[in-house]
Protein backbone atom coordinates (compact mmCIF):
# COMPACT_ATOMS: atom_id res chain seq x y z
CA UNK A 1 0.00 0.00 0.00
CA UNK A 2 1.78 3.19 -0.72
CA UNK A 3 -0.96 5.95 -0.41
CA UNK A 4 -1.14 8.16 2.61
CA UNK A 5 -3.83 8.98 4.30
CA UNK A 6 -4.79 10.62 7.86
CA UNK A 7 -3.78 6.70 9.80
CA UNK A 8 -0.54 7.30 8.04
CA UNK A 9 2.33 8.19 10.83
CA UNK A 10 2.82 11.80 11.08
CA UNK A 11 6.67 12.49 9.49
CA UNK A 12 6.78 16.84 10.08
CA UNK A 13 5.95 18.08 13.46
CA UNK A 14 7.86 21.35 13.92
CA UNK A 15 6.94 23.75 16.56
CA UNK A 16 5.17 26.87 15.20
CA UNK A 17 6.99 30.01 14.90
CA UNK A 18 5.81 33.47 16.02
CA UNK A 19 6.80 35.01 12.44
CA UNK A 20 8.16 33.96 8.99
CA UNK A 21 8.90 35.62 5.72
CA UNK A 22 6.41 33.07 3.50
CA UNK A 23 4.06 31.07 4.83
CA UNK A 24 2.84 28.25 2.60
CA UNK A 25 -0.51 26.37 2.54
CA UNK A 26 -0.15 23.04 1.29
CA UNK A 27 2.52 20.11 1.03
CA UNK A 28 2.17 19.11 -2.37
CA UNK A 29 4.68 19.06 -4.86
CA UNK A 30 3.85 23.32 -5.71
CA UNK A 31 4.37 24.29 -2.01
CA UNK A 32 6.80 22.04 -1.18
CA UNK A 33 9.11 23.06 -4.51
CA UNK A 34 8.45 26.53 -3.67
CA UNK A 35 9.67 26.45 0.14
CA UNK A 36 12.82 24.46 -1.13
CA UNK A 37 13.73 27.49 -3.90
CA UNK A 38 12.37 30.22 -0.89
CA UNK A 39 15.06 28.25 1.35
CA UNK A 40 17.77 28.11 -0.67
CA UNK A 41 17.52 32.03 -0.66
CA UNK A 42 17.70 32.25 3.21
CA UNK A 43 13.85 32.72 3.25
CA UNK A 44 12.25 31.45 6.81
CA UNK A 45 9.79 29.99 5.75
CA UNK A 46 6.61 27.91 7.11
CA UNK A 47 4.68 24.56 5.17
CA UNK A 48 1.65 23.44 6.79
CA UNK A 49 -0.75 20.87 5.34
CA UNK A 50 -3.87 19.75 6.87
CA UNK A 51 -3.12 16.22 6.68
CA UNK A 52 0.06 14.48 4.88
CA UNK A 53 2.89 16.32 3.03
CA UNK A 54 1.95 15.01 -0.93
CA UNK A 55 -0.98 13.15 0.67
CA UNK A 56 -3.27 13.90 -2.38
CA UNK A 57 -2.78 14.71 -5.88
CA UNK A 58 0.78 15.02 -5.70
CA UNK A 59 1.40 11.18 -4.82
CA UNK A 60 -2.12 10.08 -6.75
CA UNK A 61 -1.11 11.48 -10.59
CA UNK A 62 0.11 9.03 -13.40
CA UNK A 63 4.01 10.13 -12.70
CA UNK A 64 4.53 11.74 -15.89
CA UNK A 65 7.27 14.66 -16.23
CA UNK A 66 6.34 16.18 -19.80
CA UNK A 67 6.50 19.04 -21.97
CA UNK A 68 5.07 16.70 -24.70
CA UNK A 69 1.33 18.16 -26.18
CA UNK A 70 1.55 20.93 -23.57
CA UNK A 71 -0.65 24.53 -23.56
CA UNK A 72 2.33 26.92 -25.26
CA UNK A 73 2.35 29.28 -22.32
CA UNK A 74 3.46 25.92 -19.88
CA UNK A 75 5.88 24.82 -22.50
CA UNK A 76 8.98 27.04 -21.47
CA UNK A 77 8.05 26.50 -17.26
CA UNK A 78 7.65 22.53 -18.44
CA UNK A 79 11.48 22.05 -20.13
CA UNK A 80 13.06 23.89 -17.04
CA UNK A 81 10.89 21.43 -14.82
CA UNK A 82 12.96 18.70 -16.45
CA UNK A 83 15.85 20.02 -16.06
CA UNK A 84 14.76 20.69 -12.26
CA UNK A 85 13.75 17.35 -11.93
CA UNK A 86 16.76 15.84 -13.09
CA UNK A 87 18.90 18.46 -10.65
CA UNK A 88 16.81 16.93 -7.70
CA UNK A 89 17.22 13.36 -8.62
CA UNK A 90 20.88 13.76 -8.98
CA UNK A 91 21.33 15.78 -5.48
CA UNK A 92 18.41 13.79 -3.54
CA UNK A 93 18.47 10.24 -5.21
CA UNK A 94 16.80 7.37 -6.42
CA UNK A 95 13.75 7.81 -4.04
CA UNK A 96 12.83 11.15 -7.12
CA UNK A 97 12.65 8.16 -9.53
CA UNK A 98 13.62 10.46 -12.18
CA UNK A 99 14.34 9.29 -15.66
CA UNK A 100 14.42 10.46 -19.15
CA UNK A 101 12.57 7.60 -21.19
CA UNK A 102 10.13 9.54 -23.36
CA UNK A 103 6.57 10.24 -23.89
CA UNK A 104 4.63 9.11 -26.78
CA UNK A 105 1.24 10.22 -27.83
CA UNK A 106 -0.35 8.14 -30.30
CA UNK A 107 -3.25 9.77 -32.45
CA UNK A 108 -6.19 7.68 -34.08
CA UNK A 109 -8.18 10.34 -35.90
CA UNK A 110 -7.03 13.23 -38.09
CA UNK A 111 -8.58 15.80 -35.76
CA UNK A 112 -5.96 14.03 -33.08
CA UNK A 113 -3.12 13.81 -35.79
CA UNK A 114 -3.73 17.56 -36.40
CA UNK A 115 -3.06 18.29 -33.04
CA UNK A 116 0.14 16.54 -33.23
CA UNK A 117 1.13 18.55 -36.24
CA UNK A 118 0.49 21.87 -34.53
CA UNK A 119 1.70 21.21 -31.98
CA UNK A 120 5.33 20.95 -33.89
CA UNK A 121 5.29 24.61 -34.29
CA UNK A 122 5.74 25.21 -30.11
CA UNK A 123 8.33 21.98 -30.05
CA UNK A 124 10.17 23.97 -32.90
CA UNK A 125 10.02 27.50 -30.78
CA UNK A 126 11.50 26.09 -27.92
CA UNK A 127 13.81 23.65 -29.53
CA UNK A 128 12.84 20.28 -28.24
CA UNK A 129 13.60 16.97 -29.67
CA UNK A 130 10.17 16.14 -30.69
CA UNK A 131 9.37 14.44 -33.49
CA UNK A 132 6.07 13.41 -35.39
CA UNK A 133 6.06 9.66 -35.98
CA UNK A 134 4.42 7.61 -38.74
CA UNK A 135 2.42 4.84 -38.58
CA UNK A 136 5.24 2.73 -39.70
CA UNK A 137 7.95 4.15 -37.18
CA UNK A 138 5.11 3.51 -34.38
CA UNK A 139 5.74 0.08 -34.85
CA UNK A 140 9.53 0.60 -34.01
CA UNK A 141 9.32 2.44 -30.76
CA UNK A 142 5.91 1.11 -29.29
CA UNK A 143 5.04 -1.63 -30.90
CA UNK A 144 2.79 -3.22 -28.17
CA UNK A 145 0.05 -0.53 -28.89
CA UNK A 146 -2.91 -1.80 -30.66
CA UNK A 147 -5.14 0.50 -33.10
CA UNK A 148 -5.29 1.91 -36.31
CA UNK A 149 -3.27 5.07 -36.21
CA UNK A 150 -2.23 8.13 -38.05
CA UNK A 151 0.71 8.88 -36.12
CA UNK A 152 2.02 9.73 -32.54
CA UNK A 153 4.32 12.68 -30.96
CA UNK A 154 6.92 11.97 -28.87
CA UNK A 155 9.64 13.60 -27.35
CA UNK A 156 12.03 11.38 -25.87
CA UNK A 157 13.68 13.73 -23.69
CA UNK A 158 10.63 13.83 -21.16
CA UNK A 159 10.80 11.68 -18.55
CA UNK A 160 9.00 10.04 -15.47
CA UNK A 161 8.98 10.01 -11.59
CA UNK A 162 7.49 8.47 -8.42
CA UNK A 163 4.82 10.34 -7.14
CA UNK A 164 4.25 8.49 -4.10
CA UNK A 165 8.34 8.95 -3.00
CA UNK A 166 9.21 12.26 -4.97
CA UNK A 167 7.86 15.17 -2.75
CA UNK A 168 8.23 13.71 0.48
CA UNK A 169 12.60 13.38 -0.65
CA UNK A 170 12.11 17.00 -1.53
CA UNK A 171 10.05 18.24 1.71
CA UNK A 172 12.61 15.99 4.04
CA UNK A 173 15.19 18.25 2.14
CA UNK A 174 13.83 21.62 2.31
CA UNK A 175 13.33 20.51 6.36
CA UNK A 176 17.26 20.25 5.97
CA UNK A 177 17.78 23.60 4.45
CA UNK A 178 15.86 24.99 7.51
CA UNK A 179 11.92 24.85 5.89
CA UNK A 180 9.29 24.63 9.51
CA UNK A 181 6.92 22.04 8.77
CA UNK A 182 3.95 20.86 9.93
CA UNK A 183 1.91 18.16 8.92
CA UNK A 184 -1.89 17.85 10.42
CA UNK A 185 -2.28 21.26 10.70
CA UNK A 186 -4.52 22.75 9.40
CA UNK A 187 -4.46 26.89 7.75
CA UNK A 188 -8.14 28.05 8.68
CA UNK A 189 -7.69 31.15 6.92
CA UNK A 190 -5.62 34.46 6.39
CA UNK A 191 -4.36 36.97 8.68
CA UNK A 192 -5.66 40.20 6.97
CA UNK A 193 -4.90 43.88 7.72
CA UNK A 194 -5.66 46.81 6.10
CA UNK A 195 -5.87 44.78 2.84
CA UNK A 196 -2.79 42.75 3.27
CA UNK A 197 -2.23 39.25 4.01
CA UNK A 198 -0.09 39.33 7.20
CA UNK A 199 0.34 35.94 7.95
CA UNK A 200 -1.89 32.45 8.37
CA UNK A 201 -4.36 31.36 11.55
CA UNK A 202 -3.95 27.52 11.81
CA UNK A 203 -5.77 25.27 13.87
CA UNK A 204 -2.49 24.80 16.94
CA UNK A 205 -2.05 29.03 16.71
CA UNK A 206 -1.01 32.35 14.91
CA UNK A 207 1.70 32.83 12.48
CA UNK A 208 2.90 36.28 11.12
CA UNK A 209 4.48 36.08 7.59
CA UNK A 210 5.47 38.81 5.29
CA UNK A 211 4.00 36.35 2.08
CA UNK A 212 1.33 33.44 2.28
CA UNK A 213 1.49 31.33 -0.90
CA UNK A 214 -2.37 29.46 -0.89
CA UNK A 215 -0.77 26.42 -2.91
CA UNK A 216 -3.62 23.98 -1.43
CA UNK A 217 -4.82 22.14 -4.86
CA UNK A 218 -8.54 21.21 -4.89
CA UNK A 219 -8.95 23.00 -1.25
CA UNK A 220 -7.92 26.11 -2.72
CA UNK A 221 -11.27 27.83 -3.76
CA UNK A 222 -12.72 26.77 -0.42
CA UNK A 223 -9.50 28.75 1.12
CA UNK A 224 -10.03 31.63 -0.95
CA UNK A 225 -13.91 31.89 -0.95
CA UNK A 226 -13.85 32.26 3.11
CA UNK A 227 -11.74 35.16 2.03
CA UNK A 228 -14.26 36.47 -0.29
CA UNK A 229 -12.58 35.78 -3.64
CA UNK A 230 -14.26 33.92 -6.18
CA UNK A 231 -11.66 31.14 -7.54
CA UNK A 232 -13.70 29.39 -10.55
CA UNK A 233 -12.46 26.04 -9.92
CA UNK A 234 -13.89 22.80 -9.80
CA UNK A 235 -12.53 19.42 -9.13
CA UNK A 236 -12.59 15.75 -11.42
CA UNK A 237 -11.99 12.69 -10.11
CA UNK A 238 -9.32 10.28 -11.39
CA UNK A 239 -8.73 6.79 -11.21
CA UNK A 240 -5.37 4.89 -11.47
CA UNK A 241 -4.02 1.78 -11.13
CA UNK A 242 -0.56 -0.32 -10.58
CA UNK A 243 0.15 -3.53 -11.91
CA UNK A 244 2.45 -6.43 -10.34
CA UNK A 245 5.88 -6.19 -12.04
CA UNK A 246 5.48 -7.71 -15.56
CA UNK A 247 7.93 -7.31 -19.10
CA UNK A 248 8.14 -4.22 -20.25
CA UNK A 249 6.24 -2.74 -23.59
CA UNK A 250 7.67 1.05 -23.31
CA UNK A 251 10.37 2.21 -20.58
CA UNK A 252 8.55 5.97 -20.65
CA UNK A 253 5.40 6.65 -20.58
CA UNK A 254 2.44 6.37 -23.05
CA UNK A 255 -0.66 7.51 -24.17
CA UNK A 256 -2.86 5.36 -26.72
CA UNK A 257 -5.87 7.18 -26.88
CA UNK A 258 -8.41 6.35 -24.28
CA UNK A 259 -5.14 4.42 -21.88
CA UNK A 260 -2.35 6.13 -20.35
CA UNK A 261 0.38 3.96 -18.80
CA UNK A 262 3.72 4.91 -16.88
CA UNK A 263 6.90 2.19 -16.22
CA UNK A 264 7.16 2.59 -12.84
CA UNK A 265 10.77 1.72 -10.61
CA UNK A 266 9.52 -1.23 -9.13
CA UNK A 267 8.98 -3.19 -12.36
CA UNK A 268 5.41 -2.56 -13.02
CA UNK A 269 3.33 -0.40 -14.86
CA UNK A 270 1.00 3.21 -13.48
CA UNK A 271 -2.34 3.17 -15.38
CA UNK A 272 -5.40 5.14 -16.11
CA UNK A 273 -7.92 6.09 -18.64
CA UNK A 274 -8.60 9.36 -20.33
CA UNK A 275 -11.96 8.94 -18.35
CA UNK A 276 -12.71 11.55 -15.34
CA UNK A 277 -15.95 12.32 -13.48
CA UNK A 278 -17.22 15.17 -11.79
CA UNK A 279 -19.09 14.79 -9.03
CA UNK A 280 -22.16 17.49 -9.29
CA UNK A 281 -22.93 19.74 -6.42
CA UNK A 282 -23.42 23.74 -5.65
CA UNK A 283 -20.16 24.34 -6.75
CA UNK A 284 -21.25 22.84 -10.44
CA UNK A 285 -23.92 25.51 -10.53
CA UNK A 286 -21.67 28.31 -9.97
CA UNK A 287 -18.87 27.81 -11.94
CA UNK A 288 -20.37 25.12 -14.53
CA UNK A 289 -20.65 27.43 -17.20
CA UNK A 290 -17.42 28.73 -17.35
CA UNK A 291 -16.31 25.17 -18.27
CA UNK A 292 -18.11 25.03 -21.17
CA UNK A 293 -15.29 25.42 -23.77
CA UNK A 294 -13.03 22.81 -22.20
CA UNK A 295 -16.01 20.09 -22.41
CA UNK A 296 -15.90 19.97 -26.23
CA UNK A 297 -11.97 19.24 -25.67
CA UNK A 298 -12.82 16.61 -23.04
CA UNK A 299 -12.02 13.42 -23.48
CA UNK A 300 -13.91 11.31 -21.01
CA UNK A 301 -15.66 13.29 -18.58
CA UNK A 302 -18.38 11.78 -16.78
CA UNK A 303 -20.94 13.37 -14.48
CA UNK A 304 -22.52 11.77 -10.93
CA UNK A 305 -24.45 13.26 -8.04
CA UNK A 306 -21.90 12.63 -4.33
CA UNK A 307 -20.44 14.29 -2.25
CA UNK A 308 -17.00 16.18 -2.83
CA UNK A 309 -15.85 17.70 1.04
CA UNK A 310 -13.08 20.40 -1.02
CA UNK A 311 -15.99 22.16 -2.99
CA UNK A 312 -18.02 25.33 -1.14
CA UNK A 313 -21.43 25.28 -0.32
CA UNK A 314 -23.67 27.90 -2.36
CA UNK A 315 -23.95 30.75 -0.64
CA UNK A 316 -20.50 30.55 0.52
CA UNK A 317 -19.94 29.45 4.25
CA UNK A 318 -17.37 31.94 6.58
CA UNK A 319 -15.77 30.90 9.40
CA UNK A 320 -13.08 32.61 11.16
CA UNK A 321 -9.94 31.65 12.49
CA UNK A 322 -11.10 30.40 16.02
CA UNK A 323 -13.94 28.19 14.41
CA UNK A 324 -12.90 24.64 13.11
CA UNK A 325 -12.73 24.64 9.70
CA UNK A 326 -13.85 21.80 6.84
CA UNK A 327 -9.37 21.12 6.27
CA UNK A 328 -9.66 19.90 9.63
CA UNK A 329 -12.89 17.49 9.05
CA UNK A 330 -11.23 15.64 6.08
CA UNK A 331 -7.07 15.73 6.74
CA UNK A 332 -6.38 14.22 3.72
CA UNK A 333 -8.94 13.87 0.29
CA UNK A 334 -8.69 10.04 0.03
CA UNK A 335 -12.13 9.24 -2.71
CA UNK A 336 -12.58 5.65 -3.60
CA UNK A 337 -12.02 4.92 -7.46
CA UNK A 338 -15.85 4.17 -9.23
CA UNK A 339 -15.87 0.69 -10.01
CA UNK A 340 -17.27 1.71 -13.64
CA UNK A 341 -13.61 3.67 -14.06
CA UNK A 342 -11.79 0.30 -13.20
CA UNK A 343 -13.46 -1.45 -15.55
CA UNK A 344 -12.55 1.06 -18.27
CA UNK A 345 -9.01 0.95 -17.38
CA UNK A 346 -9.25 -2.83 -17.35
CA UNK A 347 -10.88 -2.83 -20.66
CA UNK A 348 -8.89 -0.28 -22.67
CA UNK A 349 -5.53 -1.23 -21.67
CA UNK A 350 -6.57 -5.38 -22.45
CA UNK A 351 -7.89 -3.92 -26.13
CA UNK A 352 -5.08 -1.56 -26.27
CA UNK A 353 -1.90 -3.14 -25.50
CA UNK A 354 -2.44 -7.08 -25.12
CA UNK A 355 0.77 -7.79 -23.94
CA UNK A 356 -0.45 -5.82 -20.39
CA UNK A 357 -3.42 -8.70 -20.82
CA UNK A 358 -1.93 -10.65 -17.83
CA UNK A 359 -0.71 -8.31 -15.75
CA UNK A 360 -2.78 -7.92 -12.94
CA UNK A 361 -3.93 -4.94 -11.19
CA UNK A 362 -2.83 -4.98 -7.33
CA UNK A 363 -3.54 -1.27 -6.22
CA UNK A 364 -6.30 1.36 -7.22
CA UNK A 365 -7.04 4.50 -5.88
CA UNK A 366 -8.26 7.84 -7.16
CA UNK A 367 -7.52 11.18 -5.93
CA UNK A 368 -9.82 15.18 -6.88
CA UNK A 369 -7.66 17.07 -9.68
CA UNK A 370 -7.76 20.85 -9.50
CA UNK A 371 -9.33 22.27 -12.84
CA UNK A 372 -9.98 25.68 -14.23
CA UNK A 373 -12.08 26.41 -16.91
CA UNK A 374 -9.35 26.74 -19.48
CA UNK A 375 -7.22 23.78 -18.21
CA UNK A 376 -4.46 25.92 -16.96
CA UNK A 377 -3.32 26.97 -13.59
CA UNK A 378 -3.14 30.13 -11.78
CA UNK A 379 0.02 31.86 -10.81
CA UNK A 380 -0.08 35.41 -8.97
CA UNK A 381 -0.50 37.62 -5.90
CA UNK A 382 -4.13 38.80 -5.37
CA UNK A 383 -4.37 42.65 -5.46
CA UNK A 384 -6.55 42.03 -2.50
CA UNK A 385 -5.41 41.40 -0.28
CA UNK A 386 -1.90 42.23 -1.37
CA UNK A 387 0.68 39.80 -0.02
CA UNK A 388 -1.55 36.61 -0.68
CA UNK A 389 -0.38 34.81 -4.01
CA UNK A 390 -1.79 31.59 -5.36
CA UNK A 391 -0.58 28.83 -7.29
CA UNK A 392 -3.38 26.48 -7.85
CA UNK A 393 -5.69 24.91 -11.09
CA UNK A 394 -3.07 22.75 -12.48
CA UNK A 395 -5.97 20.61 -14.02
CA UNK A 396 -3.87 17.31 -14.03
CA UNK A 397 -0.84 18.58 -14.88
CA UNK A 398 0.76 20.05 -11.98
CA UNK A 399 3.45 16.88 -11.06
CA UNK A 400 5.40 16.91 -13.78
CA UNK A 401 5.35 20.70 -14.13
CA UNK A 402 6.16 21.53 -10.52
CA UNK A 403 9.49 22.31 -10.00
CA UNK A 404 9.05 24.58 -12.29
CA UNK A 405 6.07 26.07 -11.03
CA UNK A 406 7.42 26.47 -7.58
CA UNK A 407 10.77 28.60 -9.70
CA UNK A 408 7.86 30.46 -10.48
CA UNK A 409 6.29 31.46 -6.94
CA UNK A 410 9.90 31.82 -5.22
CA UNK A 411 10.92 34.85 -7.74
CA UNK A 412 7.17 36.00 -7.44
CA UNK A 413 6.80 35.93 -3.64
CA UNK A 414 10.84 37.73 -3.68
CA UNK A 415 9.84 40.26 -6.08
CA UNK A 416 11.75 38.91 -8.68
CA UNK A 417 11.36 39.41 -12.37
CA UNK A 418 10.00 36.27 -13.98
CA UNK A 419 12.17 34.15 -17.32
CA UNK A 420 8.86 33.36 -17.99
CA UNK A 421 5.68 35.10 -19.64
CA UNK A 422 3.14 34.44 -17.23
CA UNK A 423 0.03 36.56 -18.55
CA UNK A 424 -1.79 33.11 -19.36
CA UNK A 425 -1.74 32.32 -15.39
CA UNK A 426 -3.15 35.53 -14.16
CA UNK A 427 -5.97 35.76 -11.52
CA UNK A 428 -7.93 38.59 -12.94
CA UNK A 429 -8.21 36.29 -16.70
CA UNK A 430 -12.10 35.13 -15.07
CA UNK A 431 -13.08 39.02 -14.49
CA UNK A 432 -11.56 41.17 -16.92
CA UNK A 433 -13.68 40.16 -20.00
CA UNK A 434 -11.05 37.33 -21.73
CA UNK A 435 -12.08 34.50 -23.37
CA UNK A 436 -11.72 31.11 -22.12
CA UNK A 437 -9.31 29.25 -24.24
CA UNK A 438 -8.45 25.77 -23.07
CA UNK A 439 -4.90 24.24 -23.91
CA UNK A 440 -5.41 20.50 -24.44
CA UNK A 441 -7.35 18.25 -21.62
CA UNK A 442 -7.18 16.45 -18.80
Amino acid sequence: MFLFTDKSPIVFQDNLPGEVDVAIIGGGVIGVTTAWFLAKRGRKVLLCDKGRISGEQSSRNWGWVRVNGRDSAETPIAVESLRLWEAFSKELGPDIGFERRGIVELAETDADMAFCERWMEIAKENRLDTKLLTPAEIGGVFPAAKGDWKGALMTPSDGRAEPFTAVPTIARAAHRLGVIIREACAVRCSDVQNGRATGIITEAGAVKAGAVLCAAGAWSNMFLGNLGVDLPQLTVRGAVVRTEPTGSVFEGAAGAKDIFIRRRKDGGYTVASGMTEHLLGPASLRHGPRFLPALKSASELSFAFGADPAQTAFPKQDWSGDEISPFEKTRVLNPAPSAKALRKIRAHLDERIPALRSAQFVESWAGMIDAMPDVVPVMDELADPKGLFIATGFSGHGFGIGPGAGSVMADMIDGRPSRFDLKRFRFTRFSDGSKMEPGPGL
